[in-house]
């Protein structure tokens, strides 16, 4: 796997902004303190977010929907297709 040269990073309201470096030799330079703990902090909110989402998605109301969601679309899929089928016949 490549190692990816650090990148400083900022929150803002709840959400990651990466700052663009003035200098094309800073954007190589590995983040000071205040910069590693920013980035920390912004992966840790971003992880915690998709285990939300993911425990959110995973919960039986909302499994139970989508799946309703899912044979609802699969079945108006079908009859499109049968209707094309019938009038290019």
């Amino acid at each position: 796997m490549a190692q990816l040269d650090p990148v400083p990073f900022v929150m803002i309201e709840g959400a990651c902004r990466m700052t663009i470096a003035e200098n094309p030799v800073q954007d190589r330079r590995p983040p000071d303190g205040a910069a590693t703990v920013r980035l920390e902090r912004c992966v840790a909110h971003t992880l915690r977010v998709i285990a939300a989402a993911r425990t959110e998605r995973d919960d039986a109301p909302v499994k139970a929907a989508r799946r309703q969601l899912a044979e609802i679309y699969g079945v108006t899929r079908l009859n499109r297709r049968l209707e094309r089928g019938r009038h290019s016949a």
